[in-house]
């Protein structure tokens, strides 16, 4: 029986804890499941019990990065839990925790508490946490908002890492709004040929990948660099870019399988100009279904302006 986990990220002093603690005092979420609360850090707030509806909540205070998976599940045994929830450490990265939980638990939400006042601060010198936080997130909360203050950055920043979070805005003066910015991808998925400008590889990457059937049946012209697959994957190579996230420590290649009966003559880093259909399938690289080519044309082509892609 899977166990559903609430996560719950962003900086010291952003709203975690306030939000947690008004969340377990609403009847609609705390109806008296047996709750295992886990704080990674403590700040100025602190959790108290007495206003919640139902009293079966378990907090525990643990290290993030010593705790272990043997430890993780014998404190959801000892307070006979039905799920968690739990404050992460925005100074750590979240990836080492959900590796440690035990396979019984299940991430059913993740959301990103932002301080608007010091996020771009941290986005400029932490960049790389501030992606580890808003890649993965179902919604980002930016409060502390200026009443007035042009959301505009926010909003770029957040989709820049994540076109599907949701977003809200909570102000100073208490009120909220929700995002209603609409984002149009920066080419025509509608045209005969959709053109992927050298500039807007690593979105349409990402897109594809989080909803590969909007591409089925699609053709597509973008410039690539070649990678060679193994043998036993003649017919096969993998036309991609190389991508930064957010900096230079993360770069890494992005391709995707594209069959080609002449691939077997094409050159590991060489550019070319690829147009190719694309169809959502079985592939052994996905070790699944996923979106994979076939080569229409295949040209030389020189260089990207930036031969490094980026969001």
């Amino acid at each position: 029986m899977p166990y559903p986990v609430y996560a719950f990220t962003g900086f010291l002093e952003s709203g975690k804890t306030k939000f947690i603690q008004e969340t377990l005092c609403d009847p609609r979420f705390n109806a008296g499941e047996r709750t295992l609360l886990l704080v990674c850090e403590e700040g100025e707030e602190e959790y108290d019990p007495q206003p919640y509806p139902h009293k079966d909540v378990f907090l525990e205070v643990i290290d993030q990065e010593q705790i272990t998976t043997a430890e993780l599940e014998a404190l959801f045994r000892k307070h006979q839990a039905e799920r968690v929830v739990v404050e992460l450490n925005g100074m750590l990265q979240i990836g080492p925790f959900y590796q440690k939980m035990p396979e019984s638990w299940q991430l059913a939400q993740e959301v990103m508490f932002a301080d608007a006042t010091t996020i771009m601060a941290y986005n400029a010198n932490m960049r790389s946490l501030v992606v580890d936080k808003l890649t993965g997130c179902e919604m980002v909360v930016f409060n502390r908002m200026p009443v007035g203050a042009d959301v505009m950055p926010f909003h770029k920043l957040a989709r820049a890492l994540n076109r599907r979070v949701g977003i809200m805005y909570e102000y100073a003066d208490g009120k909220t709004q929700y995002d209603e910015i609409e984002d149009p991808l920066p080419f025509d998925l509608n045209a005969p040929i959709v053109e992927i400008g050298d500039d807007d590889y690593a979105l349409w990457f990402r897109d594809m990948n989080e909803e590969p059937k909007k591409y089925h049946g699609k053709t597509v012209r973008f410039k690539a660099q070649v990678a060679r697959l193994r043998k036993e994957r003649d017919g096969f190579f993998a036309p991609g870019r190389f991508v930064m996230t957010c900096c230079v420590e993360d770069i890494q290649f992005m391709g995707l399988p594209c069959r080609y009966d002449r691939a077997d003559e094409l050159h590991a880093r060489d550019w070319i100009m690829l147009t190719a259909s694309i169809e959502y399938r079985f592939n052994a690289l996905y070790r699944g279904k996923g979106p994979v080519l076939t080569a229409i044309s295949v040209e030389p082509s020189e260089p990207a302006k930036n031969e490094v892609a980026t969001f």
